[in-house]
């Protein structure tokens, strides 16, 4: 996958990102507890999560999952449905007035292919979204690739390659249905 590197276990940088679960997990707990009609504490709860402040009219749903929230980075007007995974250990960006469906999943990270490396540490590689995309309900994004602007992925859709602007996206392995006007 586009950008991938690999994290090798017990190294520095590993029980760096793995020792960041359990305050990530925490902040999700709290999160989740909150109720949806306070914004304002769910705000700061995401602000608690990523170490900086929550994006300008950020709308989130709980409960959200989330490893490590610190390489999470929105723009303004993101919407997050309820259910969605944020595995960020390798980066995620999401540009402004994007909207992702619920139960989506942003995966960032994974092991080698390899058997005799799978327990070698762990790949990640970033995810990318542009402004103004739409992700439908249950769709996957992997790590390593980037969503151009406009773009729309279909609900249920698996991405493991760059979705270009302006295009429609779907199935598994999601591919370009038709350009958007």
């Amino acid at each position: 996958m586009k950008g991938e590197r690999l994290i090798p276990r017990g190294s520095e940088e590993s029980r760096a990102i793995t020792g960041g679960v359990p305050r990530a997990f925490a902040c999700c707990e709290a999160l989740n507890r909150l109720a949806y009609a306070d914004q304002d504490a769910i705000r700061s709860a995401w602000s608690e999560l990523t170490g900086r402040p929550a994006p300008e009219r950020l709308h989130l749903v709980p409960p959200l999952h989330c490893d490590h929230g610190l390489d999470l980075r929105l723009g303004a007007n993101v919407f997050i449905n309820h259910g969605c995974t944020l595995n960020d250990m390798g980066g995620i960006e999401i540009g402004e007035d994007t909207m992702i469906g619920p139960n989506v999943s942003l995966l960032t990270s994974g092991h080698p292919t390899a058997l005799a490396d799978r327990r070698a540490g762990i790949t990640v590689a970033p995810i990318v979204i542009g402004a103004n995309v739409w992700i439908g309900a249950g769709a996957i994004v992997l790590g390593g690739v980037t969503v151009g602007d406009g773009a729309v992925i279909a609900a249920g859709a698996v991405v493991s390659r760059d979705v270009p602007p302006a295009t429609l996206v779907a199935g598994v392995p999601a591919q370009p249905v038709r350009a958007l006007g």
